[in-house]
């Protein structure tokens, strides 16, 4: 198959949104398909730049209105996005993100070219405010006539079709992954003395709850054990700066700033706790990334986050100043038990290294040296068994911890946190690119199957938003397109040459 990924957000940009559709083009391109992408400049990447495995990606030299996002003009790109469907013989357009103009215009172009469209949602919406019911009703108008939508969590797909209404035959639930080989745990980069550090890492904006973690911030005032290391940057940031400031915490609280994505498993393993204060999410990728690299995750019970991790690997809060401090009060109190046990094992273990040759002193006593021999093997034994179902036993107790954080007693202890290297064999488990890519890769083979619908089909399609003024930029859109076919017949458009398989190796 031939595809186009388009989008307004894509690498030297990063994101949730870059990072899907990055490893998405890698594993289709692995497995024998024709993968371009589209978007806008980026500071000095203009033109065409070829990425890791010949991935094509079609910088188009239009300027950023808003937000990383394009003018929606569904008119003034028409030129250059035919330009690139025909040239690179595309069959399918998947647009990606709700705030991209970009992915909108480049599917609404496709359908009237007769190509087969796709889009994945990777946002939430609400319903109440003036902001919300404008962008719905723009992608109520946008989805009419895709062919098929994809959303990243089960709320999300609830989400798109009640605030779109797009048929629920039409939508398909598709998880993001997450690379597990590159996200390992090293609890060595950890701090070997009492410090735990907590990691934070997003966007700097409102949407991902900065507000809500410049409150939590100054209650660790008292405590100098704790420090904070934030990744990422926005407009929030003065903010985060500001707190430091007043709360006198310059040397805990580390501001990293924008990194490279593979840059952040760096920071991940330096920490402890991973905090995630979401206002709303779809499907959090940073949280499975943390969850990879064994750290424990404490997030906002908001959208699709409960279903991205089992409950023995994230505790959930309310998106409260108070309820976040508390589940972040919880994971200390485990980790506080599991160093605590640790040292135990290592002091038995050191003990019975160091009492183990007193044997050989009872070698002239036949009777007392076979006693002796089998208390040995027996303690032995038993020292094995404790060494070997240490991370088993972590996790199973997660179902008899006792999450009072009143009592303050031992029962919240090591045995609610699972080994890091377990922590990535179950997220390795639950995630994987060639699994999301397989999905994929059916919902494209379904609606090529399906019949083209011509112009009057597509025309009738956008009557059911209820807005009637929206047939004028598409029948102008198309006539514009005829002209573009008239003044430059596609049978004529060179096409582009395909890269041979040695190069993409």
């Amino acid at each position: 198959m031939r595809i186009c990924m388009a989008s307004d957000f894509f690498y030297p940009s990063i994101g949730g949104v870059e990072e899907h559709i990055f490893n998405l083009s890698q594993i289709l391109l692995k497995r024998g398909h024709k993968v371009i992408i589209l978007t806008h400049c980026y500071g000095e990447s203009k033109g065409i730049r070829y990425l890791t495995n010949g991935l094509k990606v079609y910088y188009l030299p239009i300027k950023v209105f808003y937000a990383q996002s394009i003018l929606p003009t569904m008119i003034c790109n028409a030129p250059l996005i035919r330009a690139v469907l025909i040239r690179e013989q595309i069959e399918i357009v998947h647009g990606h993100s709700a705030f991209s103009a970009l992915g909108h215009e480049a599917m609404i172009v496709g359908s009237l070219l007769g190509l087969k469209t796709v889009f994945t949602d990777h946002s939430l919406f609400g319903f109440a405010d003036l902001s919300a019911v404008f962008t719905n009703k723009m992608l109520e108008i946008d989805l009419t006539c895709v062919d098929h939508c994809i959303c990243v969590s089960h709320i999300g797909k609830e989400n798109t079709v009640l605030r779109a209404r797009v048929p629920k035959e039409r939508v398909s639930v598709i998880p993001n992954a997450v690379d597990t080989a590159l996200f390992t745990p090293d609890p060595s980069r950890r701090p070997q003395d009492d410090t735990i550090n907590i990691v934070v890492a997003s966007r700097l904006v409102y949407r991902k709850g900065i507000d809500l973690l410049s409150g939590i911030i100054p209650r660790f005032k008292s405590m100098p054990n704790i420090k904070f290391i934030i990744v990422g940057d926005g407009l929030k940031r003065e903010l985060l700066e500001e707190i430091r400031e007043k709360a006198n915490m310059q040397d805990r609280v580390q501001m990293i700033g924008a990194v490279e994505h593979v840059e952040v498993r760096e920071y991940l393993v330096q920490g402890h706790i991973f905090l995630n204060t979401s206002l709303t999410e779809a499907y959090c990728m940073a949280i499975v990334e943390a969850a990879s690299c064994g750290l424990q995750v404490v997030s906002t019970n908001v959208g699709g986050i409960p279903e991205v991790l089992p409950d023995n690997l994230i505790i959930l809060t309310k998106p409260e100043v108070d309820s976040i401090y508390e589940g972040i009060m919880k994971a200390i109190k485990r980790l506080q038990g599991y160093n605590k046990q640790s040292t135990t094992h290592r002091n038995l273990n050191t003990s019975n290294e160091t009492k183990t040759p007193h044997a050989s002193a009872h070698d002239h006593h036949p009777a007392k040296n076979g006693k002796l021999s089998r208390k040995l093997k027996k303690r032995h034994t038993k020292n094995s068994m404790q060494n070997s179902s240490s991370c088993q036993t972590k996790a199973i107790a997660n179902n008899i911890v006792n999450d009072n954080l009143d009592a303050g007693d031992d029962v919240i202890s090591s045995e609610a946190i699972l080994c890091p290297h377990k922590c990535n064999e179950i997220v390795a488990s639950l995630y994987n690119w060639n699994n999301v890519t397989q999905r994929t890769e059916k919902v494209y083979e379904s609606i090529l199957k399906e019949p083209s619908r011509s112009l009057g089909e597509i025309l009738h399609s956008y009557l059911r938003a209820d807005v009637w003024s929206i047939l004028l930029p598409i029948s102008m859109l198309h006539l514009i397109l005829r002209f573009l076919e008239f003044i430059r017949p596609s049978r004529y458009m060179e096409k582009a040459r395909d890269l041979p398989y040695s190069f993409k190796e």
